[in-house]
């Protein structure tokens, strides 16, 4: 689903999806039509600008993530600034890319953002594990749930930056396995997405392994 309030902008990027071979199984130019449509059509990726004519960008991601069939969601915005980087991913977004990337960067990041990975334009990651490092100075609680072994060596590399793809190479297991276990680490802690995943994993330390 791709929702962006400038019609020549939306059409582009839904032809460039289109031919690409992905479904577009709608499009919207406001945020309260995206949430409306978005419940209907359960839409696997949201590909979403931040600036729309009634709610904010940021708005609609966290509205998404609350949903009852949360997608993962792709930020793709002409700003860079780091507030409006960090808000989007705090409100839920999986990945956040800015509008001067190639077609190829931004088809690549749309596949990657479907298989559960986190993207962002270069430089921006950094700024975003950077901020949840500074927000890590509680000590995590030691009644947490129970991971298995598997899991938690899944969550600390999903927590060094490594895609699914790469994790199930250096595990040696199948990328659906991989996957598996990330939605069974998401289920147990109550997270919605990758995002908030890296953010648990790195208040607990497990990216300095």
């Amino acid at each position: 689903m791709v929702v962006d309030d400038h019609p020549m902008w939306r059409d582009a990027i839904a032809r460039d999806l289109s031919e690409a071979g992905c479904d577009i199984v709608a499009t919207a130019g406001e945020g309260r039509q995206a949430l409306r449509v978005a419940a209907v059509v359960r839409p696997d990726v949201v590909v979403l600008d931040l600036r729309l004519p009634d709610l904010s960008g940021v708005e609609v991601a966290r509205g998404l993530a609350a949903s009852a069939h949360p997608p993962h969601v792709l930020v793709l915005s002409a700003s860079g600034e780091q507030d409006d980087v960090l808000d989007a991913v705090k409100a839920g977004a999986s990945g956040y890319l800015i509008k001067s990337a190639s077609r190829e960067e931004f088809l690549q990041a749309v596949r990657r953002t479907a298989e559960g990975d986190a993207v962002f334009t270069p430089g921006l990651a950094g700024l975003v594990l950077g901020e949840y490092r500074r927000l890590a100075t509680q000590p995590p609680p030691d009644d947490g749930p129970r991971l298995t072994d598997r899991e938690t060596e899944v969550l600390r590399l999903v927590a060094k930056g490594l895609s699914y793809r790469q994790i199930a190479e250096r595990l040696v297991l199948s990328h659906r396995t991989v996957q598996n276990h990330v939605q069974n680490t998401l289920s147990k802690l109550r997270l919605h997405n990758r995002v908030e995943l890296v953010r648990y994993a790195i208040e607990r330390g497990l990216d300095e392994e």
